[in-house]
């Protein structure tokens, strides 16, 4: 079951969120590469919405831009440094594009749409416990994730950079996972941590379960995910908005559904679906994710 950390390459989505696209979904899982294994992977997610989850309300149309389309490319890879140690990176190239009328963008010195390498993250993951409880397998894990932009992409201030691809902030965040398992591979994963971000972007609590099962021939899992950025941030058109979304508090509820099959020996094929169900200044997006691996 060692490899089947590489799903978290292959599905990882993104949204729309404030005018800047952020991870939906971790990069890491409760599986351990082992010493000397890892993965090399790529994979495409596709999303769009066209509601907007603001404050007070959600409304039924993105302001200019009416509806946006979010594609994207992510280059992972893992490598087990030790049984006990992996190192993951990642690297998405993101297109996000707008449904304005070309009329009302060119008026205004608008564009449609933008696209260019984001953040490039490195990760490591330390098995800080292992043991049994009754039948089950508990493995107690520790993440540190360093993330900073990759391009030169833009995220200034104005209502043109609800289409922006990033926040261009460096983030440094911390997480503590809990994994339990059994010999028939039915899984539990549970992992919370804190954010911290540079710049105006406000710092954010992160937490996700997941429920599953790894097998030899499939991996499925359910997962929700949870965002809760701190107060310091502004809302979109609320008071002391000055048009910078990356200022803005994104907060956010995902769920979704992952799978991966082993094709042949050393390859293996993943596809997800995820949608936001609730949130604060986020996208109400669907996105649909797949994705080829290479294990060894």
């Amino acid at each position: 079951m060692k490899h089947f950390s590489t799903l978290f390459g292959l599905t990882a989505g993104l949204v729309l969120a404030s005018g800047a696209t952020v991870s939906a979904q971790s990069l890491v899982s409760g599986f351990m590469s082992g010493k000397h294994h890892g993965s090399i992977a790529v994979s495409t997610t596709a999303e769009n919405y066209k509601q907007v989850y603001l404050v007070p309300e959600k409304v039924n149309m993105v302001p200019i831009y009416r509806q946006i389309y979010v594609t994207s490319v992510n280059l992972y890879a893992s490598y087990g440094l030790t049984d006990k140690i992996d190192a993951i990176v990642s690297l998405p190239y993101i297109k996000s594009e707008g449904r304005a009328d070309e009329q009302v963008v060119q008026d205004l010195g608008f564009r449609n749409s933008r696209q260019d390498f984001q953040d490039i993250t490195g990760v490591l993951k330390f098995k800080s416990y292992s043991g049994t409880v009754g039948n089950y397998l508990v493995d107690l894990l520790g993440v540190v994730a360093v993330s900073t932009p990759f391009s030169d992409y833009k995220s200034n201030t104005g209502l043109d950079y609800i289409i922006a691809i990033g926040n261009r902030a460096t983030k440094v965040t911390t997480l503590g996972v809990l994994h339990v398992k059994t010999a028939s591979g039915v899984f539990a994963t549970g992992q919370a941590g804190y954010s911290l971000r540079s710049g105006l972007v406000p710092n954010a609590f992160l937490a996700e379960t997941k429920v599953g099962f790894a097998g030899t021939k499939l991996y499925a899992e359910a997962l929700a995910s949870f965002q809760k950025s701190d107060k310091s941030g502004t809302d979109i058109l609320q008071p002391g908005f000055n048009g910078n979304f990356t200022a803005t508090r994104v907060d956010f509820i995902r769920v979704g559904v992952n799978l991966f099959r082993p094709l042949t020996k050393g390859l293996g094929a993943s596809v997800g679906v995820s949608s936001y169900v609730a949130g604060r200044n986020v996208g109400q997006s669907t996105g649909i994710s797949g994705g080829l691996s290479y294990n060894f």
